[in-house]
C-alpha cells in the first residue's frame, strides 16, 4: 500500500467544497500544566461530527458510475458510519453500514438519519466486520473499510495539510490510533512538509494492539476493548 503527498494533496482538491477545514485552538488549560504551547485540531466540529468524512468521500468520489450505482457497504462502530453514511449521501450512492449490537444509540440514530441502512450485527467491530464482508459479496457492493484502504488513508491525510499550514512552529503532533487510518494520513502529509516534526500516536490501554503488532512485525489484535472510547476500540475484541 503506497499512499504519497500528491495523493493527499488530490483528496484535498475533491473535499474543498465538502468538508469544514476545522480550527485549531489552544487549550490554555494543558498548556499552563505541560509549560508548552497546545493546541487541539477541533475535527469533533466536522461534517458528520469527525473526520471520516475525509477519507469515505474521497474514496466513494473516485468510485466508477457502476460501482457507485450498486452501492457501498461498510462496518463501524459509528464514526466511520457517519462519514460514509453522509458521504454517500452527497454523491447519491446507496449505503449500507454494520454495526456492533452494542454501538452508540446515538451514532446509529444519526447514521440512519443521513439514509444509510443500518445492520445491527455481533458483538464487536471485527463481527460487524465479517457480517458486513458476507453481505458484500451477495449484493455485489463496493467496500469502503475505515482505515485499510489508500483512498480513505489520502482523505484522512488532509488534516495534515491544514495543521502544517496553520502551526509553522509545530515541533510535536499526537494523534489518536484506532486502526492506523488517521496517523498514516496525516504521519505522511506532515513528515513530507515538515520533516521535523514528532509526531506520536496514543491508544487508549484498554485496547492497545499498536506494542504488540510492533514487537510481532505484523497486525495482532488486542486481547479485548475495555474503554469509553469507542472510536478508538476497532483494534480489539469487546468483552
Amino acid at each position: 500500500m503506497t499512499v504519497t503527498l500528491t495523493d493527499i494533496q488530490a483528496a484535498r482538491r475533491r473535499l474543498r467544497d465538502v468538508i469544514i477545514a476545522t480550527p485549531i485552538l489552544p487549550d490554555e488549560r494543558l498548556s499552563q500544566e505541560l509549560g508548552a504551547r497546545v493546541r487541539l485540531k477541533a475535527e469533533n466540529t466536522q461534517r458528520s461530527g469527525s473526520f471520516k468524512i475525509r477519507g469515505a468521500y474521497n474514496t466513494i468520489s473516485q468510485l466508477t458510475p457502476e460501482e457507485q450505482a450498486r452501492g457501498v457497504i461498510a462496518h463501524s462502530a459509528g464514526n466511520h458510519a457517519q462519514g460514509v453514511a453522509l458521504a454517500a449521501k452527497l454523491l447519491g450512492v446507496p449505503a449500507t453500514i454494520v454495526m456492533p449490537e452494542r454501538a452508540p444509540l446515538t451514532k446509529v440514530a444519526a447514521t440512519r438519519r443521513l439514509g444509510a441502512e443500518v445492520i445491527l450485527h455481533g458483538a464487536t467491530f471485527d463481527d460487524a466486520g465479517a457480517y458486513a464482508s458476507a453481505i458484500q459479496q451477495q449484493r455485489g457492493l463496493t467496500y469502503v473499510h475505515a482505515f485499510n484502504d489508500e483512498r480513505v488513508i489520502a482523505g484522512q491525510g488532509t488534516i495534515g495539510l491544514e495543521t502544517v499550514e496553520a502551526l509553522s512552529e509545530l515541533e510535536l503532533l499526537i494523534v489518536p490510533i484506532g486502526g492506523g487510518g488517521l496517523i498514516s494520513g496525516i504521519a505522511l502529509a506532515v513528515k513530507a512538509l515538515m520533516p521535523d516534526v514528532r509526531i506520536a500516536g496514543v491508544q487508549a490501554t484498554g485496547c492497545a494492539s499498536i506494542p504488540s503488532s510492533l514487537a510481532a512485525g505484523e497486525p495482532v489484535a488486542a486481547p479485548y476493548a475495555r474503554t469509553i472510547a469507542d472510536g478508538i476500540a476497532s483494534s480489539g475484541r469487546a468483552t
